[in-house]
């Protein structure tokens, strides 16, 4: 499962390999903005504080009522 964080402003950061290292791919609007090797590159794009992980729950893993239950 891919971990992805999404931002204010169209930014969406996804964790990825270049090289053979390990990068995280910053995103806007879609368009490729740049490889950071570390967290702190990011923060001369972004407030990190503003991001929110993006979880994937496959459809049908969850009852109904829970899925209601859990968006409360």
């Amino acid at each position: 499962m891919e971990t992805r964080w999404v931002g204010p402003d169209g930014y969406e950061i996804t964790a990825a390999t270049r090289g053979g290292c390990q990068v995280l791919r910053l995103w806007r609007y879609g368009e490729f903005v740049t490889d950071c090797s570390a967290v702190d590159e990011l923060r001369r794009y972004l407030d990190l504080a503003d991001l929110c992980e993006v979880i994937t729950v496959p459809f049908g893993a969850r009852s109904p009522r829970a899925r209601t239950e859990a968006l409360r």
